[in-house]
């Protein structure tokens, strides 16, 4: 069998789009994956555009700014699950413009009357919204029908990948693949309800009693949340997730008694950068790291894969 000339470890957001990239752009590229899309932490996501814990915050600003003009020819998509949301992030103080405003087209401050009581400032801009069941399905289906391939196959070192170029997007898995021990998970839980005809989210992420954030989609809403840095627990927790219902509904009223419809944890791979850089490996194989998003996985994915596909261009024609 002819030796691949790309192989992508790793099968979340990050992954995908990366292998989407390279194969749309004419490299043969598979996926080799410990977790099918659906299982990994990308489905937990909330997924709204929005730069969260991940730095540095110039080049987030590029690749995010990249990806959220993806997302917006995307919305015209209806398959893709990509929805273009109008909504609020809200204070209770005065702050300065947000650092990420050059990404998006028109960011404003909020008036008051979009305000909830004990808030004072805000931002309204518009946003997309990624259904990510919807999504990783509709980004496994295009690279499907590019060609390519995903094999389930638990890795212990990515010299076990035959391929003239690895691209490595095990996200957390990084801090055993490749002993990255600045690895960190950031763990988020959050509620997954129905939605009762919301169409604005609504972000608050310096609540004092824990960030808070309110995403509708289509049929339901994700309530979140937790950023609780170093923890591992994948067991959601009946009394945070009642801390994060009643955050939610203190700011939007309509969610009182809406229907529970699941629970879902996720380990957000923290670092103090993201790692997207090119090193070699055994025998001289060059690799390709792409990892260490934090919580802006989606916020950053398709800046990210045409990087990577930069990348592996620069390999390919030395």
């Amino acid at each position: 069998m002819a030796r691949a000339d790309a192989v992508v470890v790793g099968g979340g957001v990050i992954g995908l789009t990366a292998a989407i990239c390279l194969r749309e752009a004419g490299v043969e590229a598979g996926i080799v994956a410990a977790r099918l899309p659906h299982a990994t932490t990308s489905s937990v996501a909330a997924a709204i555009w929005y730069p969260y814990k991940a730095y540095p915050e110039d080049s987030v600003l590029s690749w995010g700014g990249r990806t959220f003009k993806v997302f917006e020819e995307l919305s015209d998509t209806p398959e893709s699950g990509v929805l273009m949301r109008e909504g609020v992030e809200i204070w209770r103080e005065r702050v300065p413009d947000p650092w990420w405003a050059g990404a998006v087209h028109h960011v404003r401050r909020c008036g008051d009357d979009e305000l909830p009581p004990g808030y004072i400032d805000g931002h309204a801009f518009a946003a997309p919204v990624v259904e990510m069941p919807v999504y990783l399905t509709y980004l496994m289906d295009r690279f499907a029908a590019a060609g390519g391939n995903v094999q389930q196959r638990t890795l212990s070192s990515l010299d076990e990948v035959d391929a003239r170029v690895v691209v490595n997007c095990v996200g957390l898995g990084a801090r055993d693949l490749v002993d990255d021990t600045s690895m960190a998970p950031i763990r988020g839980q959050v509620v997954r309800v129905r939605n009762p005809g919301l169409k604005r989210f609504m972000l608050d992420e310096e609540n004092p009693e824990g960030v808070t954030y309110i995403i509708p989609r289509s049929d339901d809403c994700i309530l979140g949340g937790t950023a609780e840095e170093g923890e591992w627990d994948l067991e959601p927790d009946p009394e945070t997730a009642a801390g994060i219902v009643r955050r939610c509904t203190r700011l939007e009223p309509r969610l009182a008694g809406v229907e529970v419809l699941e629970h879902r944890v996720g380990l957000r791979p923290g670092r103090a950068e993201i790692r997207l850089e090119r090193e070699d490996g055994q025998g001289g194989v060059p690799r390709i790291h792409n990892y260490g998003h934090g919580g802006s996985g989606i916020t950053l994915s398709w800046g990210c894969a045409e990087e990577t596909l930069r990348i592996v261009q620069e390999v390919r024609s030395a």
